[in-house]
């Protein structure tokens, strides 16, 4: 015991004796982080053009369905796709010009509901009937596939977590090659949104079997639909 005693005051001894160490500005951390992302990117560039192929695969093989389509084209292809996927109720913000054009696409069978009620007023009805919800992007991060959603009043975050079938639109132009560069470009640092939801695929776990299911604790599925806007905006994102 008193072995074990005096080992600890040792180690005690030398704590208080170590002369603490004068933090480091937070201006010095920044930089070096910048330095670090920087140096990174310019080994490895990713083009506007490269950074849909990467954002693509990535979401792939998180199991995610994924589309690049034209901006003409996509809500076409999307109502086809619900039909066949047998949607009946599709949660979405008719606000939205992304909204108004993928209802006016739908078929008759697809209703389009809007998050217009409190969630309390209607939450067996939205957890037992609504087939999918539809989301908008506020950008995406290439390097690993993942969705930055800013959930708003008209698109709570629950639109893309109750449905079992979760869609999202993403702009290729909005595409950033990692988050650092994400949270530089739009400024995060200067007031960043209070509720930032980051999907990078359905929802899945495993128990202790390791035997992976989807649906868990959210979407089974995750529909991307990526708007090549490229021509649009010349130089895409940084």
């Amino acid at each position: 015991m008193s072995a074990i005693l005096t080992a600890r005051e040792r180690m005690l001894g030398r704590l208080r004796a170590a002369a603490p160490s004068a933090p480091e500005a937070v201006d010095a951390i920044d930089t070096a982080i910048d330095e670090h992302y920087l140096a990174r990117r310019a080994q490895a560039p990713l083009p506007a053009r490269n950074r849909i192929a990467a954002m693509q695969a990535a979401l792939c093989a998180s199991h995610a369905q994924v589309d690049c389509v034209s901006m003409d084209t996509w809500p076409a292809l999307l109502a086809q796709r619900l039909g066949e996927h047998g949607v009946r109720r599709l949660l979405l913000d008719t606000g939205s010009a992304e909204g108004r054009a993928l209802r006016a696409a739908l078929p008759a069978e697809v209703e389009t509901l809007s998050f217009t009620r409190p969630l309390a007023q209607w939450k067996s009805e939205l957890f037992d009937t609504v087939d999918a919800g539809f989301t908008i992007a506020r950008s995406g991060i290439a390097a690993t596939g993942t969705l930055v959603i800013a959930p708003d009043a008209a698109t709570p975050r629950t639109v893309s977590l109750a449905p079992p079938l979760h869609i999202c639109l993403v702009y290729a132009s909005t595409l950033h090659v990692d988050l650092h560069a994400a949270a530089r470009a739009e400024r995060w640092a200067d007031g960043m949104p209070a509720n930032l939801v980051l999907v990078s695929g359905p929802s899945k776990t495993s128990d202790i079997q390791q035997t992976l299911a989807y649906g868990a604790h959210g979407p089974r599925w995750l529909w991307v639909l990526i708007i090549d806007d490229l021509s649009a905006h010349e130089g895409g994102q940084p």
